[in-house]
């Protein structure tokens, strides 16, 4: 059974599917709904992109009595992107549902906002565990009516020291609740969750491969001091147009990012001292093509989701196989062919064995390839920033109008635009951005002036 019109779906729940266009389930969500919608707890291994929020989004507002106005379900996430994107693609789902309210409730903003916005009760939170527990010492967010919970991506929440926050957050929940939790990889820490929180859970894995394009998959041994010009080399020799560095310490993360820099390369370094609004520009700088590279550690990458990200590099091999192959399916996405590279020194070479063991197959080893050109990767693209956004009615079409009329770039110079509440991104050419800069400031958008600038690293 994989078509959703054959679930128990409330009719609002069926008429938001066929607008969305949502036919036929994915694995995922054909193994996990039906229990799910059956008041079952569920434990299921899914990575992201794999239709897992849609399957608890259902579950939870097939649960919901929108007419009884608090709280009933709560989704915890490690990071506000994957936040943002579980609100997101929930309100979507509940469109046709009256008066459901939403909540996204993060941390790195002022607490106040949310403060004054929980003076009407929700009846959906999704939001990063010390957040929550912070409005929940502040007697501001009753969970006694929460029915059912969800923890997303519930790995990389306990690496990022969560466990206990988690706990405390469940703790204050009703004892008949309904618990699903969804996890990238299964270690021995989301079963002892598992065993402490959820009643019977039904254990859902699904290979879901009918995304994913093959990925071609070589490793190169190196020794442990020559790691970085290896990776120059690499770098130089497939030119990819953005590509993900992944390395095992933040202190590896800053000397790589900090190397690759000195060598001209466009490049953005994201590690977990930067605040949420570094973090958010850095993320869209590099998914608009105004950085080629991104080097990351495996925790500050979380909710990072790129739909064409041709390369991965493994600087580092992972700590262990499950991390290894979530690591290279952030590229092969939408059908498109992947890459992924992996440096392997004589010490690391255990852990290579171990990925051959959990894949089946031999490793692909490869020597060194040299490169043909040593003219360093730049971003085709330069982010400005713009200090308006939705509340100041400015819409992308009038960005675009400004850029393309007034100002006379070429549309094809112009490149993502993208509209918060107070802020707007737009990605200019790199040979047009002085002119853009120059243009935006001497007029006007929508009639009136608005401080624009350049995000530099």
């Amino acid at each position: 059974m994989t078509n959703f019109s054959l679930l128990p779906l409330p009719a609002a729940l069926q008429q938001a599917l066929q607008e969305i266009g949502y036919a036929h389930m994915t694995p995922v969500q054909a193994a996990s709904l039906p229990p799910i919608l059956g008041g079952r707890d569920v434990i299921a291994k899914a990575r992201t992109g794999s239709g897992k929020t849609a399957a608890f989004g259902l579950g939870l507002l097939a649960a919901l009595d929108a007419g009884a106005i608090r709280l009933q379900g709560l989704v915890l996430c490690p990071t506000r992107e994957l936040a943002d994107q579980v609100s997101r693609e929930i309100r979507r789902l509940a469109r046709f549902i009256p008066n459901v309210k939403v909540l996204t409730l993060c941390g790195g903003v002022p607490l106040r906002p949310h403060l004054a916005s929980l003076a009407h009760e929700p009846h959906v939170v999704v939001g990063t565990p010390g957040r929550i527990l912070e409005l929940i010492g502040k007697e501001a967010l009753p969970l006694q009516s929460v029915r059912l919970l969800v923890l997303d991506e519930a790995d990389r929440m306990l690496d990022m020291g969560f466990a206990d926050d988690i706990a405390l957050i469940i703790e204050r929940t009703p004892p008949q609740r309904q618990t699903l939790l969804f996890s990238a990889t299964i270690p021995d820490s989301i079963r002892t969750i598992s065993r402490q929180f959820q009643r019977d859970p039904l254990d859902v894995t699904v290979e879901d491969d009918s995304e994913v394009a093959p990925i071609e998959q070589t490793f190169f041994e190196v020794e442990e001091d020559d790691k970085l010009h290896a990776l120059m080399n690499l770098l130089l020799s497939y030119r990819p147009e953005s590509a993900v560095v992944f390395c095992n310490t933040r202190q590896s993360v800053r000397e790589v990012a900090a190397q690759l820099e000195a060598q001209g390369f466009s490049v953005l370094a994201l590690h977990g001292e930067l605040d949420q609004r570094e973090r958010d520009e850095m993320l869209l700088r590099f998914a608009n093509r105004s950085s080629t590279v991104l080097v990351a550690s495996d925790v500050a990458a979380r909710g990072l989701d790129i739909n064409e990200l041709p390369m991965v590099i493994n600087f580092d091999i992972a700590s262990d196989p499950d991390t290894h192959v979530h690591r290279i399916g952030r590229t092969g996405r939408a059908g498109r062919q992947g890459t992924a590279l992996t440096l392997c020194s004589p010490r690391e070479m255990k852990r290579a064995n171990l990925i051959e063991d959990l894949q089946g197959h031999p490793l692909q080893w490869h020597p060194l390839p040299a490169p043909q050109d040593n003219a360093p990767l730049q971003a085709p693209f330069v982010t400005l920033a713009i200090d308006a956004g939705r509340q100041d009615k400015l819409r992308p079409g009038d960005l675009l109008g400004a850029l393309t009329g007034d100002a006379g770039i070429p549309a094809d110079a112009v490149g993502k635009i993208n509209v918060f509440p107070t802020r707007s991104y737009v990605a200019i050419a790199r040979a047009w951005h002085d002119t853009a800069v120059q243009r935006l400031r001497a007029g006007k958008i929508k009639g009136r002036t608005f401080r624009i600038r350049r995000i530099e690293a």
